[in-house]
């Protein structure tokens, strides 16, 4: 750092566990509680001191905008560093050979997974939406002699994974503090009087925003009730695969956005998920060639409409590419949003969910929720399209393409029963659940 540079740095007491060595350390409260403005102080003031190369992670980065690029931008000309550091439109630098580099979980390339290696922090911000998978992906790979994982983020549900992950059982050596608007001395008087609006006018959502306090379930949730059953009917359990029958597959498709995809059995009158896959930003032979190595017996692939449409860039459909490769495909018909949720509200008492599996899919399910009111009140409210709605969206496919698989079966006993029964009829390998 050059001699000349003088910092200004007003740091929290109960923050200074950051500056010293620790394999994870974990920052997680309420709004207002200065965890993300600390952090990149703390990762700023170290990288002068000796190059590191930090990783900026969050769940989903559709642009650098998306990321703490900015933040740390700011907070650079706060700190009087910009001698130290040259910040670059997706990158910044340091003169020492310090290096912040930004990356959405969700789409990381091999390559990307690989470089981690020679990271020497990872700070996870807005962790609490990470999914399981993301987390498996990259806590093994973070592993160069004396590196550290920082994680920051604002609790939702107590069943998310990165509540349970670093809150209920946090791995050995892991600084864990909770830090909310108490701990900010620097907080504006029009913040304070929000929160005491808050507090005064909607106690519950005071606790849960400023207090770091889990909610029970979300606001709005459109499933809420439908989980709630299933969990009481223990719906939510291991559930094996019945090797000797195929697995279907239900899409939701997206390439800037998440793809996703739920992978299932029908048996007699349950349907049971299996599995789930997701990511962003990769081409759907990307998704084929993770569903064919989990070893299933494929069966039909359920694809939404656009599934049958041609790609502006390849100028070749979803459906062709899989067709392609020997795969059945079915293309549904293009519903009403609406025809999609009672389609699987109707399918839900049928639904067996492997708790394993499909804790990504279970965990957007429960945070799927409406989006805010229309301002006419005319017009009927729509769901939020946000993280958690892409494996909403794939589950409407499955419900309408059990729908139509149940109608196409009953068509052939109707045709001729005997025959339906010869050739499909088995005595099932276990009982059903229940």
């Amino acid at each position: 750092m050059p001699a000349a540079v003088k910092i200004a740095i007003e740091f929290p007491d109960k923050l200074a566990f950051l500056f010293k060595p620790a394999a994870y350390k974990v920052l997680w409260g309420g709004r207002d509680g200065v965890k993300s403005w600390s952090i990149a102080q703390a990762l700023l003031l170290m990288a002068t001191q000796r190059p590191l190369r930090i990783l900026c992670a969050r769940e989903t980065q559709q642009s650098i905008r998306e990321s703490v690029h900015q933040l740390l931008d700011e907070q650079i000309k706060r700190l009087g560093l910009s001698e130290c550091y040259e910040v670059l439109q997706s990158t910044i630098r340091g003169r020492n050979g310090s290096e912040f580099i930004f990356v959405g979980l969700q789409n990381l390339s091999v390559t990307q997974i690989k470089s981690f290696e020679s990271i020497d922090i990872a700070w996870v911000e807005e962790a609490q939406v990470v999914s399981k998978r993301s987390w498996s992906i990259l806590l093994p790979t973070i592993r160069k002699s004396g590196s550290e994982i920082w994680v920051s983020f604002n609790p939702d549900l107590d069943t998310d994974d990165t509540y349970r992950r670093w809150i209920i059982n946090p791995p050995p050596g892991a600084i864990v503090v909770k830090t909310s608007w108490h701990d900010n001395r620097w907080l504006s008087e029009e913040s304070r009087s929000k929160i005491e609006f808050l507090r005064e006018t909607d106690p519950e959502s005071f606790e849960h925003i400023y207090e770091g306090i889990c909610r029970s379930s979300v606001s709005g949730a459109i499933y809420g009730n439908e989980l709630r059953r299933a969990e009481l009917e223990h719906r939510l359990t291991h559930v094996p695969p019945e090797q000797r029958l195929p697995v279907d597959t239900a899409w939701d498709l997206g390439f800037g956005d998440q793809t996703c995809c739920w992978i299932f059995q029908r048996i007699v009158s349950e349907i049971r998920l299996l599995d789930c896959i997701t990511g962003s930003q990769k081409p759907i032979k990307a998704y084929m060639q993770e569903l064919q190595s989990r070893d299933y017996l494929l069966g039909t692939h359920y694809l939404p409409w656009d599934g049958g449409a041609q790609s502006l860039g390849t100028g070749i459909s979803i459906e062709e590419i899989m067709r392609g490769a020997g795969w059945k495909v079915k293309v549904l018909p293009q519903l009403s949003v609406f025809d999609g949720l009672n389609a699987v509200r109707t399918r839900f008492p049928q639904f067996w969910f492997d708790a394993e599996k499909c804790t990504d899919g279970i965990q957007a399910l429960r945070h799927y929720q409406w989006g805010a009111p229309t301002k006419n009140g005319n017009e009927r409210r729509q769901p939020l399209h946000d993280w958690a709605s892409h494996f909403a969206d794939a589950l409407r496919t499955l419900a309408m393409g059990a729908k139509e698989a149940q109608q196409s079966k009953q068509q052939q006993v109707d045709a001729d029963p005997l025959a339906y029964l010869n050739l499909h009829h088995r005595a099932p390998a276990y009982a059903p659940f229940g």
